[in-house]
């Protein structure tokens, strides 16, 4: 069989759907920015001890903008925290947005859980902090003591918990949203010295203005722009750490996933340029397509790598660097600043995160509970005690000389130990049967439904055995080059005798005008009890499904010719087919193949080990949720023999 390691096309204007919903693309990219921060971080620790005269003098540059008789004056370090590390903070925005939109807080119930722990993940270290520093120069310093940095504890966690599925990452990011968005609050409101009302009135009309622009889906990139400029200046103006701009921003920008009449739309446009390449009508093919992002998915899809491999390893590259020698080790290890950040972050998060979300799950009788297991509850709340990023932002403003020092070096030392304690816990998973890993790692909390229209017997194309305890459904399009690649795959996977394989049409007709006839052809020989043959020798003859071809098939297949050509002629299957395409559209599908396991979506890749990763984790979700029926099933079995 050919090798599809790395299948994960989708049939032309169909890929935009992948930006769409693009939390693997941000997990893998916070993910692999995480090796370029700790690489920076590195370089300024040796920078710092090395000359750590010209270390700090490189940073305090002054680099000025006149513009008329109004000059702005910041030093390298000052443009970093407070000028590129807003783009970062947009992402922040974006994300958390996309999450209400598309992601599993759009069932706005499930917010309750990751605002309680990432709340509680915040008030804990800062107790802990307080209480070592009540009522001593330190005590201001409070909010470097509480939040998560999303970038290095992602990648830390894909290195020191090998293994651990995306679930988990996923309920990792829906705390830390909480945690970034309250420590941007903190940052507005505490650290933040002598505010000045009218910039502050200004900054608040631009963003008013970009709100407005928002809602009436204004397009034009530049608007947005110079308003958002407009708001960082006027906030920087005003006394109010700007960075918060970026986030402000990021949340108003709405994810949505692109409509197949829209993209059909822009597959009209590419086709008038395809017959009559001129300018006009390349650019209205290229806005065409573009429009059918949401604005959420664009500006992601352009900033976010920018973010996560420049910017906040710049900004680690610019305030990490510390001069470390024995003697100041020895007095910063027992300085209140240093242990308050350390113990704050190490003990007080992992116990707060973990408490919170036991307790909100015991009060509401399991109706909120976290959607993964209870071990993996306990390594979110370890590897929560990484705090970098936003928290040396807050040390920067909070603490100046040996006391900013002090910070960095209790901020480092977390990170050392947070991924230690989170190797142990997952080690010690690992080390579970099979059974109580899976318990332990993914919890028995129901996971939202993707799939609109479940699978039914009576009406869908079934291979495989009715009682297995994974389904796997596929929108295919017999037209489509990568069903046709992924054909092979999903023989592979048929070997499994747990599985059930559902075959749903999608034909994209506009860019394949062969598919609807297949379809029909497909459902015509159904009728004659052949469907499956004859699903396999379309896909396997895309090239050739011209009206006689497709006769042929039916006379290899043993068919009857003429009731064949007949129940197509007067397109007997095409409500069935149509049925088909109104269960894609109201799950969101608009492009081929698009797979759902036990009635969720699969992102991302749809080879042999991906698709084979993914059903072993839904079948280790139907095992736990099977196993805690059981009581309940065996409870009512006895009653029901009493009864009699």
């Amino acid at each position: 069989m050919a090798d599809f390691s790395g299948l994960s096309g989708r049939t032309s204007w169909t890929r935009t759907r992948e930006f769409a919903a693009p939390l693997r693309a941000f997990l893998q990219t916070e993910s692999g920015s995480s090796g370029v921060l700790a690489a920076a971080i590195v370089l300024a620790l040796l920078w710092a001890n090395i000359a750590p005269g010209s270390y700090e003098s490189f940073w305090h540059t002054d680099l000025s903008i006149s513009l008329g008789d109004r000059e702005l004056s910041l030093d390298l370090q000052e443009w970093i925290n407070s000028g590129l590390m807003t783009l970062f903070f947009l992402v922040v925005g974006l994300e958390a947005r996309r999450e209400f939109d598309l992601g599993d807080l759009r069932e706005r119930r499930r917010f309750v859980l990751p605002l309680v722990a990432g709340v509680s993940g915040m008030v804990a270290p800062v107790l802990i902090y307080l209480a070592f520093n009540y009522g001593g120069e330190g005590a201001h310093g409070w909010g470097v003591a509480m939040s998560t940095d999303t970038a290095l504890a992602l990648g830390l966690l894909a290195l020191v918990g090998r293994g651990v599925p995306d679930r988990v990452r996923v309920f990792l990011l829906t705390v830390f949203v909480v945690d970034d968005l309250i420590a941007l609050l903190v940052i507005a409101v505490v650290y933040s010295e002598n505010i000045e009302l009218m910039p502050l009135l200004v900054a608040l009309l631009a963003f008013g203005g970009l709100l407005v622009a928002a809602l009436l889906r204004v397009k034009q990139a530049g608007f947005y722009v110079v308003f958002g400029i407009i708001t960082w200046a006027a906030l920087l103006t005003s006394g109010v750490d700007p960075v918060v701009a970026g986030l402000a921003i990021g949340l108003t920008a709405s994810a949505y996933s692109p409509g197949r009449d829209e993209l059909e739309q822009a597959t009209g446009l590419f086709r008038l340029f395809r017959e009559q390449p001129t300018p006009e009508l390349a650019r209205s093919a290229t806005v065409g397509l573009t429009s059918t992002l949401s604005p959420n998915a664009r500006l992601q899809h352009f900033y976010h790598p920018w973010t996560s491999y420049l910017i906040v390893p710049l900004f680690g590259l610019a305030n990490a660097g510390i001069t470390i020698d024995m003697g100041f080790l020895a007095t910063a290890y027992t300085s209140p600043i240093t242990l308050g950040i350390l113990i704050g972050y190490v003990v007080g998060k992992p116990i707060a995160v973990t408490t919170a979300s036991w307790l909100l799950t015991r009060l509401s009788g399991g109706r909120l509970s976290p959607g993964v297991g209870w071990a993996a509850v306990v390594g979110s709340g370890t590897i929560a005690g990484i705090g970098f990023t936003v928290s040396l932002l807050i040390a920067t403003l909070a603490f100046e000389g040996p006391a900013l020092i002090e910070a960095k070096l209790g901020l480092l030392s977390a990170v050392i130990v947070a991924s230690f304690v989170t190797w142990i816990v997952f080690r010690t998973a690992a080390l579970l049967s099979p059974a109580r890993k899976a318990v332990a790692m993914l919890g028995d909390a129901e996971q939202l439904v993707d799939l609109s229209d479940p699978v039914d017997p009576e009406l869908d194309h079934i291979r495989g055995p009715e009682s297995a305890s994974v389904t796997l459904v596929e929108y295919g399009d017999f037209e489509c080059p990568y069903c046709g690649m992924a054909e092979p795959v999903v023989r592979d996977l048929l070997h499994d005798d747990d599985l059930r394989y559902v075959w749903r049409h999608l034909p994209l007709v506009d860019v394949h005008p062969r598919a609807q006839i297949a379809a029909e052809v497909a459902e015509a020989a159904g009728t004659q009890g052949k469907f499956w043959e004859m699903h396999d020798v379309l896909l396997a003859n895309q090239e050739n499904l011209q009206p006689a071809d497709l006769m042929g098939y039916a006379e290899e297949l043993g068919l009857d010719r003429e009731r064949l050509h007949e129940d197509v002629k007067r397109h007997v299957a095409a409500a069935r087919v149509a049925r088909d395409i109104e269960t894609a559209d109201l799950s969101g599908v608009s492009g081929t193949p698009t797979f759902f396991i036990n009635g969720q979506r699969h992102y991302g890749a749809y080879d042999v080990d991906t698709l084979t990763t993914a059903i072993k984790v839904a079948r280790a979700r139907a095992a736990i949720k099977t196993e805690d029926l059981g009581p309940l099933v065996r409870r009512r079995r006895s009653r029901a023999g009493d009864s009699t």
